[in-house]
């Protein structure tokens, strides 16, 4: 874990202890300070009842205290923890904020923070494989793999590479990234902002906290970023999507389609950046796996390829999926398995790629709504369970065809999570590989 004398003697409280509420106690009572902390879960409770205090802060005298951890997921437009630190003159802080404040006594490091509405994770995940390919020590963290503080500390010239949602940017007031990054804005989150214009400023807290001397790698290819690109003190670095070569683009497996050439478009940015090397970069490109359940390949079966999105929850997010494989030779590709829990009682973001689908699959409580949207446009098979509509999809798919689910929905309907429901599809995926299935 990473331990600094900058939190010797203070007095914290821990509001949550999930993964990075338990690493926060961790490194706060390591470094020597006091810590109250706080779940309602006595079992969360039973894990910290050691090293900290078990008290709510909410019935506690937070006079004299240096900071409230919470977890990103505390609303603090509505949960009473923010009046009450207010009022008691206390700063309300996340785990990336105690990074920061404890950057100082680390081996020397550089940073590189992402944030962006969507392709964080890959991007994030995509800027580590390059940086290790270089043979540069990294790690990556924030709202993606371990939390930041759990890990180890990096040997001196190491790039910690940090996923930063909103909600970890608001908790955050001093993390000065080397390299800070934005992909695209567009509505989301909108129940904890007041309205979009607050979800926009939040992000370009990140760029309000770098120092001059520091790089700012923008997207530019939405409005929102287009304007936060304007009012950057950094040097600014400007990419779009069109700034990749589609015949290169063809040449990396797991960074197919227009939202992947983004996403490829920054880390590119992000490499040149921190003097990694164009070869380098192209070689990591090319090797680079995607991450479970977000364009995952999973694997060929008869010739056709088998591409688990489960991630994506809303027709904005299937829409790119539907676009990274176009008709070849004037015929359509896609087998589409799509349905859930509708956030919505259409599919219209994904009407401009209707022409690259041969068959959709309809699954889940959507289903049936989902079947008659579609079937003007294309063939339906109302096929109801995820496994049903993988077996039917392997039966009519030819060679060169791609079996692509992509939801477009909530899972809850079937499964316990998105994961559930990716990690189902690569089962009855690999069902297919057995001889009893052909």
């Amino acid at each position: 874990m990473i331990v600094s004398p900058a939190f010797a003697g203070k007095t914290y409280a821990v509001l949550g202890l999930a993964r990075s509420g338990l690493a926060t106690v961790a490194t706060l009572v390591a470094s020597g300070a006091r810590v109250v902390a706080w779940d309602t879960r006595e079992e969360a409770q039973a894990l910290v009842a050691e090293k900290a205090e078990i008290a709510d802060p909410l019935t506690i005298d937070l006079n004299g205290f240096d900071g409230i951890v919470v977890s990103p997921g505390v609303p603090l437009n509505r949960h009473p923890i923010a009046e009450k630190a207010r009022d008691a003159g206390v700063p309300i802080i996340g785990d990336i904020e105690l990074f920061a404040l404890a950057r100082a006594s680390l081996p020397p490091h550089r940073v590189v923070g992402i944030t962006g509405t969507n392709g964080k994770s890959t991007t994030t995940a995509l800027i580590h494989h390059i940086i290790r390919s270089a043979g540069i020590a990294a790690s990556m963290g924030g709202n993606i793999g371990l939390p930041v503080l759990g890990e180890a500390p990096l040997p001196e010239g190491g790039v910690y590479v940090l996923e930063l949602s909103s909600y970890q940017i608001d908790l955050t007031y001093s993390l000065d990234c080397d390299v800070a990054v934005l992909l695209n804005i567009t509505p989301d989150h909108l129940d904890r902002y007041d309205g979009f214009e607050g979800y926009v400023a939040s992000k370009a807290r990140l760029f309000a906290m770098q120092g001059a001397e520091h790089g700012a790698v923008i997207a530019i290819d939405d409005e929102p970023s287009r304007s936060i690109a304007t009012q950057v003190s950094a040097k600014l670095h400007s990419v779009s999507a069109q700034d990749v070569d589609g015949i290169a683009q063809a040449l990396w497996p797991s960074l197919q389609g227009p939202h992947n050439a983004q996403n490829a478009a920054v880390a590119i940015a992000v490499a040149g950046a921190l003097g990694i090397s164009e070869a380098v970069t192209k070689a990591a490109l090319a090797t680079f796996s995607s991450l479970p359940h977000r364009m995952q390949r999973v694997g060929e079966v008869n010739g056709v390829l088998y591409v688990n999105d489960s991630k994506a929850t809303n027709a904005a997010s299937t829409a790119p999926a539907l676009a990274a494989y176009p008709p070849v030779e004037g015929k359509p590709r896609i087998h589409w398995i799509v349905g859930g829990i509708a956030k919505t009682d259409n599919l219209d973001e994904c009407v401009p790629y209707y022409g690259n689908v041969s068959h959709a699959y309809t699954i889940g409580e959507s289903g049936h709504m989902f079947a008659d949207i579609l079937r003007p446009h294309m063939e339906v098979d109302d096929s109801e369970m995820l496994l049903t509509a993988v077996r039917r999809a392997a039966r009519v798919a030819q060679p060169g065809d791609v079996v692509l689910l992509s939801p477009a929905c909530a899972s809850f309907d079937q499964f316990r999570d998105f994961e559930a429901r990716g990690d189902a599809f690569v089962a009855a995926v690999k069902a297919l590989e057995e001889p009893d299935h052909g």
